[in-house]
């Protein structure tokens, strides 16, 4: 989604207020977010948070 979006990973860690070690961290899924965090990611991709937890949604 990220990719999809145009944004790196600092520039939507930036905007969404996280480190962008912890941003590349999720992508590779070696840590997990909040609740708190998905909504934040997902607000500045401009996606429902459910289309984290989507398969079919993955890119």
């Amino acid at each position: 989604m990220r990719h999809a979006s145009g944004l790196s990973q600092e520039e939507l860690a930036h905007r969404a207020g996280l480190n962008r070690n912890y941003v590349g961290l999720l992508e590779r899924a070696a840590n997990s977010p909040t609740l708190d965090t998905v909504e934040r990611l997902a607000e500045e991709l401009v996606v429902d948070p459910a289309r984290f937890f989507d398969k079919a949604g993955e890119q």
